[in-house]
């Protein structure tokens, strides 16, 4: 997934940057920006998921809350990090030209970071909750039965929660807590985004920490090509709703029946959002379907249900099958090539003069974007960079 999330990156900021003319006014560039409402939630759907794979394993090693919270906050606080890290190199390279202000941008790495502390917090949270309530029940079964408390404790859950927190079906209930908890999370973003584009603006925010909320940077309103908290992070909590599912047992013991599952699920959301969309009740003053609707948001997420069980498909069944995939390959190094890149195709070095080419200019460029960025990516993955031993070489080439 995250290969195909590359790929429409690509053509989506090449045709932006390069497309000139005529070009620019056609169905072709409406397309490729329609496809380009996809790489984010993508992005940030599998930082969930991801997210959940991780968490899943330190509660299974029978972490504490509160070790968990803080390893994943930590893992969250590099992204943002790196986000940041990211907006100074282009500020940098754009020396001269580009306001200062672009280093407070709001971009898809910083909300994919910031996200991940909130879901760090949030399991965090509803981990220490259910270990406080299982304290309170072990407590009185120990009274009643006149065993230890450490007698109901086991592998695979959080440390404090007792045996008795399984359910007879086998989704045990912090998993289930998890999962309604990062439901009810991108449940509350999607409902909360309308507002706080239009009339909850907190306008008595400074505008760079607004601009995390609303994506208003300092010009006043909100901007469709930022990624602020409301409504981008609520694809990371879908993600995480998904991910916690995907690693119960029963769905790894079943991967292609939970994907199909959650497929139709997908679909059903497709169809929900639709009939929201056209039904007479609104539940805001202001409707804007396309940046800030809660069913636009639900018609996304039911998009990626769609193509994480295709894409499962395509690596069991399909030409993944065969040898080398492109896609697979990028997907290994995206952050490699999304921060590559930006700036052959936005920045100082771009390949081609923006907005002056014709659709096939353009597409010859992001043909070589591809091609340039699988090299890249292979690079990194089948060069074992360590084993060249590059400070015995520096030492070589140093006069004596």
């Amino acid at each position: 997934m995250r290969g195909l999330a590359c790929i429409l990156m690509f053509q989506t900021h090449c045709y932006d940057a390069w497309l000139g003319g005529d070009a620019r006014n056609g169905t072709f560039l409406k397309g490729s920006q329609l496809l380009g409402t996809l790489p984010a939630p993508l992005f940030l759907f599998l930082a969930g998921v991801s997210f959940a794979l991780v968490t899943d394993k330190l509660i299974r090693k029978n972490l504490s809350p509160g070790e968990i919270t803080r390893s994943m906050f930590r893992r969250g606080a590099e992204i943002l990090a790196f986000g940041l890290l990211f907006r100074l190199q282009e500020y940098l390279i754009a020396w001269g030209w580009a306001p200062k202000s672009d280093l407070l941008r709001v971009d898809v790495l910083n909300i994919i970071g910031l996200s991940m502390i909130l879901m760090a917090l949030l399991c965090g949270i509803t981990l220490a909750l259910l270990k406080a309530s299982s304290d309170s029940y072990q407590s009185a079964h120990s009274a009643d039965s006149h065993q230890g408390p450490s007698g109901d404790s086991y592998q695979g859950m959080p440390s404090g929660i007792p045996k008795v927190a399984e359910k007879q079906s086998g989704f045990s209930r912090w998993r289930a807590a998890l999962v309604t908890s990062a439901l009810a999370a991108a449940s509350l973003i999607a409902l909360l985004t309308p507002p706080l584009y239009t009339t909850s603006r907190p306008t008595w925010l400074p505008w760079w920490l607004e601009s995390y909320i609303n994506g208003c940077h300092n010009l006043g309103a909100p901007q469709s090509w930022l990624f602020p908290l409301f409504p981008w992070a609520a694809f990371a909590f879908a993600g995480l709703a998904t991910g916690f599912i995907l690693f119960s047992d029963q769905a790894l013991n079943q991967t292609a029946k939970a994907l199909t599952a959650f497929a139709a699920v997908g679909v059903l959301a497709i169809l929900a959002a639709r009939l929201f969309d056209h039904s007479s009740f609104h539940l805001y003053s202001s409707y804007d379907y396309w940046h800030t609707s809660p069913n636009f948001l639900m018609t996304r997420v039911g998009i990626l249900l769609v193509i994480a069980f295709l894409t499962y498909a395509w690596c069991r069944w399909g030409w993944a099958t065969w040898g080398f995939s492109p896609l697979i390959q990028l997907g290994q190094t995206s952050l490699l090539v999304y921060w590559v890149h930006i700036e052959f195709v936005y920045g100082r070095f771009s390949l081609l003069p923006k907005r002056a080419q014709s659709i096939s200019g353009a597409s010859r460029g992001l043909l070589e974007i591809f091609l340039f960025m699988l090299l890249l990516s292979l690079l990194r993955t089948r060069i074992d960079w360590k084993s060249l031993g590059w400070k015995k070489m520096i030492r070589r080439v140093q006069p004596a």
